[in-house]
């Protein structure tokens, strides 16, 4: 079974319970995989963490574990490359047509491997996806010569945003917490 299928496996165990907004995949750590479910009609979801048996799981640690781990997913992907990789391979392809500097075709190389590291979703969250598009980022920011790493300093100025995400899914969690 693939993920899609999985993610629907999910959304259609769950609905019984209300209306299912979206279903994440994350394996935070140890390989287990766990579901962040966002519920209910409203613009502020509720939200549910459960296991791959579609048991709801009460454990705060987990439940802060696997948002923790979707958000700085996400938040990667939209920051890596400047959050456009495909207008960056763009633009890189048309410096090397009008201007061709040396080391372009390295940007342009480092440029499609992030791309393909980030893949299309749907996706699991885990942190070897984090590492992969660190290290894709890196390599594309020192093929465009910039010795420091915007994409660090971003992703360093979102943890508040990361917290932020991670209280809303701990208040705003559908049963009671252990």
């Amino acid at each position: 079974m693939g993920l899609r299928e999985d993610l629907e496996r999910i959304a259609t165990a769950i609905s019984a319970g209300g209306v299912v907004k979206a279903v994440i995949a994350a394996e935070p750590t140890g390989g287990a995989r766990h579901y962040l479910v966002a519920l209910g009609e409203d613009e502020e979801p509720g939200w549910l963490v459960v296991d791959d048996a579609a048991n709801p799981v009460t454990e705060l640690e987990t439940i802060r574990e696997v948002a923790s781990v979707i958000v700085l997913c996400e938040l990667a992907e939209e920051t890596a490359g400047g959050g456009e990789l495909e207008e960056l391979r763009q633009r890189l392809a048309q410096v090397r047509l009008t201007e061709a500097p040396d080391g372009i075709e390295a940007a342009e190389d480092a440029a499609l491997e992030l791309e393909k590291v980030i893949g299309a979703p749907p996706r699991i969250a885990t942190p070897t996806f984090l590492d992969e598009v660190g290290i894709g980022v890196r390599r594309l920011e020192q093929a465009l010569g910039q010795v420091d790493s915007p994409f660090a300093t971003a992703l360093a100025s979102l943890a508040g945003a990361v917290d932020a995400f991670v209280n809303d899914v701990v208040t705003r969690y559908a049963i009671p917490l252990r």
